[in-house]
């Protein structure tokens, strides 16, 4: 990189330290240690849990859905433009980096709680009424739920990396990393 005029920037470089690391050094100048940072969007956390990240973008889709608000609650667009809107406004908010989600139970359900959120917000059915989720989804009929939608994000991302030649990626996908 030097030899093209980048130098790096030991003031503005931060690493996250995991396990027995505590402190790196280069050019005998400490880099700065933290225990999370923000990558595209994305907080990374050294622990590498990721239901913190699942929350944030659950929460992001919930603010999507209420500036939505004034348009769901129209008489005049359809059921069917209003279930298009859901999937193609608020949907790709919340999926947005689920590639690299490990979905635990408790994150599941809260995934499935949003998306019946969403659906009875689109069929304007308050909480009060007495009308359980199976009879949501049977009036919309969703041709996949959002967990099955970030499943199959999930699995397209594995196979495009399944195609590279030899990549880093491929390599620790397949774990075939030799030992000493």
């Amino acid at each position: 990189s030097e030899k093209v005029g980048l130098k790096l920037s030991i003031q503005k470089t931060k690493i996250i330290a995991s396990g027995s690391i505590t402190s790196w050094e280069i050019d005998g100048e400490t880099v700065e240690t933290v225990t999370d940072f923000i990558l595209r969007g994305s907080k990374i956390i050294a622990n590498c849990d990721c239901s913190h990240e699942i929350k944030r973008c659950l929460l992001l889709g919930r603010k999507v859905m209420t500036n939505l608000d004034c348009i769901l609650k129209s008489r005049d667009i359809t059921l069917p433009t209003k279930d298009r809107l859901v999937k193609a406004m608020d949907f790709p908010v919340v999926m947005y980096g689920c590639e690299s989600w490990t979905i635990k139970k408790a994150e599941r359900r809260r995934i499935d709680a949003f998306e019946l959120w969403c659906w009875r917000r689109v069929l304007r059915v308050s909480w009060t009424a007495r009308r359980s989720n199976q009879s949501i989804l049977k009036e919309i009929s969703p041709e996949r739920s959002l967990e099955g939608l970030v499943l199959k994000q999930k699995l397209q991302y594995f196979g495009h990396l399944m195609q590279r030649a030899d990549s880093l990626e491929k390599t620790l996908m397949l774990g075939k990393i030799e030992g000493r």
